[in-house]
């Protein structure tokens, strides 16, 4: 039975906050959320008439005192660190503005704060330094996916699967996992889809389900479904994680603030814990990468919806197509070729590169083998 993602209230919360947006196509929304369009302007009614109700996102502390004392400000400030014990001066000077409080002190003197209370440790605190990465320009360009290591719980094992928009820093997929199976991952994407959408691309590692540990032209099955429905596929390095940077650093702030050291007693009661995480990291917690910014303010779901039924791909009238046989190959000028057994059944088209006797293979949109005619082949 597939696990619950997400509480009512912070699908309630993500709908709004989309809905709200200048150009949102509420019903396409309310499709995606599975909700009636009645419902989803009941949502965005309460919303407008009531900011500070259960909706949105709001303080359980005035969002103003008159005439604040230092105590008052240190209360907020060890109050907020209780509540994150990972988070830093600067996130919890952002959110506490975020909250509408006014008058705070400067991030330093939070600091201050903090160190005042034992909260910090130093050793920790002289090895955090901020970095700065490439992004992509606009979200849904790309989306990095990747299973965080495994963990245990009283009844198994737990493999959370997290996807994240690279633009955004937004979290679109928190799973938590019997297995690292393709039908898993596959049931999980599908369920993502739908709700945010299709990425131009998802980047991954070279391990299975999405990759075939490195090697070159070896694509999985999992790999040609998002190709045939019209997303590009890329894999890291191998042995280089810092290629999925965003999704490493992600999964260390899971580890922290989200797993640490609790005791879990199944994967569904991870699944609660997640969600509660999911959504303070999505619109709660200041992102340094994003000046402090929270990722829900940077994206937005993709235009291109999920598409529940496929029309039959149409190569270019230049191309030379063959259908790819179970073993992987496909005839080509009187030899079999290697395309990859993942395309078995599909067609797949030739084209010419700029050098003479090599050809490349496509599948759908994306280049998927090359064909070197210099090179003298034999049949298998």
């Amino acid at each position: 039975m597939p696990l619950k993602v997400e509480s009512p209230m912070s699908l309630r919360q993500e709908f709004v906050m989309f809905a709200l947006r200048p150009d949102a196509n509420i019903s396409s929304l309310c499709r995606r959320f599975d909700i009636s369009r009645k419902t989803g302007y009941k949502w965005l009614a309460r919303s407008r008439t009531d900011p500070t109700g259960a909706l949105l996102d709001a303080s359980r502390r005035p969002i103003y005192s008159p005439g604040k004392t230092s105590a008052a400000i240190e209360l907020l400030v060890t109050g907020l660190r209780g509540e994150h014990p990972a988070w830093g001066a600067r996130k919890i000077k952002r959110r506490l503005e975020d909250l509408g409080h006014a008058d705070l002190p400067a991030r330093s003197t939070v600091n201050d704060i903090l160190h005042r209370g034992g909260l910090i440790d130093p050793a920790a605190s002289l090895k955090h330094s901020s970095c700065k990465r490439f992004e992509r320009a606009a979200p849904n360009e790309l989306w990095q996916m990747d299973f965080k290591g495994h963990f245990a719980t009283a009844a198994g094992r737990c493999h959370p699967l997290t996807m994240l928009d690279d633009h955004s820093r937004f979290n679109v997929l928190l799973r938590a996992c019997d297995n690292e199976r393709l039908e898993t991952v596959k049931a999980a994407l599908i369920d993502t889809l739908r709700r945010y959408g299709m990425p131009r691309c998802i980047l991954s590692d070279n391990g299975p389900p999405w990759g075939s540990f490195g090697i070159e032209g070896n694509w999985t099955t999992l790999a040609a479904w998002l190709i045939r429905r019209g997303v590009s596929v890329t894999h890291g390095r191998p042995n280089h994680p810092q290629t999925q940077g965003k999704e490493e650093r992600f999964h260390r702030t899971l580890k922290a603030e989200a797993i640490g050291s609790r005791s879990f007693r199944d994967n569904p009661d991870a699944q609660r814990i997640f969600d509660n995480w999911r959504e303070i990291y999505n619109s709660q917690r200041p992102h340094e990468a994003l000046g402090l910014a929270v990722p829900a303010t940077r994206y937005t779901p993709s235009l291109r919806a999920f598409p529940e039924t496929l029309a039959p791909f149409e190569y270019g009238p230049g191309d030379e197509v063959r259908k790819v046989c179970q073993d992987g190959k496909a005839s080509f000028k009187g030899r079999n070729r290697r395309i990859g057994c993942a395309f078995a059944g599909e067609q797949v088209a030739v084209r010419p590169t700029t050098t003479d006797g090599v050809m490349d293979v496509f599948y759908c949109h994306q280049r998927v083998a090359e064909i070197d005619l210099r090179v003298q082949t034999g049949r298998k």
